[in-house]
C-alpha cells in the first residue's frame, strides 16, 4: 500500500494544530497588507487580520502559494511518502489551483492536484474524506477523482453584514452600497462550483437566516434526498469575525431542521472575509461518503 500524505491550503479553515493532530499539511495562504507580505496564522492571525482590514487606510488584498515554495514541499514530503493529494481553495475563486496543476505535471502522477471548487468548511470536510480515503489505501489518484466527482454536492450561504467590503472589491457599485446601507439590505451569497454569486437579498439579518436555513432545508429534503437519508450529508457554520451569532445560529438550525447536527462553527477563510468583511454568517452542506 502507497504511503499518500495529504496536503491543503489555510482556506479551508484547519488551523496549523488541527493539521498536526490530523497528520496533514496546511500551506499558509499569503496577504498583501500595505506593501508587506503575511502569511495566514503564521504572522497574520484573525484578531490582527480584521485590526488591518477595519482601518480605512490600510490596503488588504489577497495572494497565494508560489509555485517555487509548492514544488520544495512536495519535493521534502515526498522523501517519506509515495504521493500527495494536494486540495487547494477553488479554482473560481483564485489561480492558486490552476498554477498548482501546472507545478505538479513534472510529478508524473505523484502529486494530484484535487479542483473540486469548495472553500472554508466544504473544502475542510474534503479534507476530512481525503484522510479517511488514504487509511483505507485508496491512491492519491482514487482520492483526486472522488473528490472531483463529488465537487458539486455541496453548498455554502453566506449572509453580509455590510456592503463596504463588496463595494471595495467592485462587486457592487458605490450606489448600490449606499442603497443597501439605507435600507439596511442584508444579501446573501452563495458558493457553489466555481464562482460566488449573489443569491438573496434580505432586509433584516432574522429574514436572512431564515432563507438560508430554509434554502439548507430544501436541498436535504430534494437535491441531495437520496445522501442526506443515507446519513452522508453534513452541514456546518462559518463565520468572520462572528462567533457568538454563529454559536446562536448553530442552535438555531438544530431547531429547525430536525435531526440536523451541526459538525463545526468556524471562522471562514480570510481569502473570503477580505472581501466580505466582518459581521457575516454562513451555512454549508456537503456529502460525506466516507
Amino acid at each position: 500500500m502507497k504511503k499518500v500524505k495529504i496536503i491543503t491550503d489555510s482556506n479551508s479553515g484547519i488551523l496549523q494544530s488541527e493539521a498536526s493532530e490530523y497528520g496533514i499539511i496546511v500551506v499558509p495562504m499569503p496577504f498583501i497588507i500595505n506593501s508587506e507580505e503575511y502569511f495566514e496564522e503564521i504572522s497574520l492571525d484573525q484578531k490582527k487580520f480584521y485590526k488591518m482590514l477595519e482601518d480605512p487606510n490600510a490596503n488588504v488584498s489577497t495572494s497565494q502559494p508560489s509555485n517555487l515554495y509548492l514544488t520544495d514541499l512536495w519535493d521534502t514530503v515526498l522523501q517519506d511518502y509515495d504521493e500527495i493529494v494536494y486540495i487547494p481553495m477553488s479554482s473560481g475563486l483564485s489561480a492558486s489551483c490552476e498554477n498548482a496543476k501546472s507545478a505538479a505535471e513534472k510529478y508524473e502522477g505523484k502529486v494530484q492536484v484535487v479542483n473540486n471548487q469548495r472553500i472554508s468548511v466544504t473544502q475542510k470536510e474534503s479534507v476530512l474524506e481525503a484522510i479517511e480515503l488514504a487509511n483505507r489505501g485508496k491512491s492519491a489518484k482514487e482520492i483526486k477523482d472522488y473528490l472531483e466527482e463529488s465537487k458539486m454536492i455541496s453548498s455554502i450561504y453566506i449572509m453580509v453584514d455590510t456592503l463596504k467590503y463588496l463595494k471595495k472589491g467592485g462587486r457592487v457599485t458605490p450606489a448600490g452600497a449606499a442603497l443597501g446601507a439605507l435600507l439596511r439590505i442584508k444579501p446573501v451569497l452563495l458558493i457553489r462550483g466555481q464562482k460566488l454569486d449573489s443569491f438573496f437579498k434580505a432586509l433584516s439579518p432574522r429574514a436572512a437566516k431564515a432563507k438560508m436555513i430554509s434554502q439548507i432545508k430544501d436541498e436535504l429534503e430534494n437535491e441531495f434526498k437520496e445522501y442526506y437519508e443515507a446519513g452522508k450529508m453534513v452541514v456546518d457554520v462559518a463565520h468572520t469575525n462572528n462567533y457568538l451569532e454563529a454559536e446562536n445560529f448553530k442552535k438555531e438550525i438544530e431547531e429547525k431542521i430536525p435531526g440536523v447536527k451541526v459538525q463545526h462553527v468556524d471562522p471562514l477563510s480570510l481569502s473570503v472575509s477580505c472581501h466580505i468583511g466582518p459581521g457575516s454568517l454562513a451555512i454549508a452542506v456537503s456529502v460525506k461518503n466516507y
